[in-house]
């Protein structure tokens, strides 16, 4: 009977020592992976911003250590900025985080109001290259107006100079674009997809400068 005490005190004891050694490696090992710091850091969609100023946003301008860098809470300091409207964070082999950002862009100008207009439709008092609004909207109709600026490709927002509230005894919803080409376009709210065609469009018409009118009839008008 004393040799079997002895045997599972030996086998007791060797678990009891391999329990030891795995705490000790697992200890190490999360020492050592909490040590590790970021090392590569890339940025994408940005435009209003450089990627080291996105950085700093994200709180990671020191490169901090890989395990206080959760992707979430990375996410939510960028998403408290007004011109970012979504923040995606990836983290890679512990040392890379990828961030990507889905800007909340100036869309433009107000002047009733002198500020200028993000797409979710906040205001910023900050100058951007952006249309201006000249005029005062009705407010239900500066909601949808708003809505279709956001949905409109952004490269044609950047080539509209001026826009203007244009009704007429048809239409309350029309509103008439001055582009930076020198062209013009009239508007209405249920057709202002039509915009995002406009380069297309003005192809056709071998570099004529005119009115567009995208309101009704689409058709050119050469000014001479």
């Amino acid at each position: 009977m004393a040799k079997k005490r002895t045997k599972k005190r030996k086998i007791k004891g060797k678990s009891v020592l391999i329990a030891f050694i795995m705490v000790i490696l697992f200890t190490l090992l999360l020492i050592y992976i909490y040590s590790l710091k970021i090392s590569v850091i890339t940025v994408k969609g940005n435009t209003l911003y450089s990627e080291w100023e996105i950085i700093k946003l994200a709180g990671l301008d020191n490169y901090p250590s890989s395990m206080k860098s959760i992707s979430g809470l990375i996410e939510n300091k960028l998403e408290k900025d007004a011109y970012i409207k979504k923040a995606k964070v990836k983290k890679r082999f512990l040392t890379e985080v990828n961030i990507e950002i889905e800007e909340n862009n100036p869309l433009f100008y107000y002047v009733p109001n002198k500020k200028t207009v993000l797409i979710d439709g906040k205001e910023t008092d900050s100058n951007f290259s952006v249309p201006t609004l000249v005029n005062y909207v009705p407010n239900k109709i500066y909601d949808s107006f708003l809505e279709e600026m956001a949905n409109t490709d952004y490269e044609i927002v950047k080539r509209m100079s001026e826009i203007k509230y244009d009704p007429n005894e048809v239409d309350d919803e029309r509103f008439l674009i001055t582009m930076n080409d020198g062209n013009y376009v009239y508007l209405t709210l249920n057709k202002f997809n039509k915009i995002n065609h406009y380069i297309e469009i003005i192809k056709e018409f071998n570099n004529k400068k005119g009115i567009l009118y995208l309101d009704s009839g689409e058709y050119f008008k050469v000014i001479e």
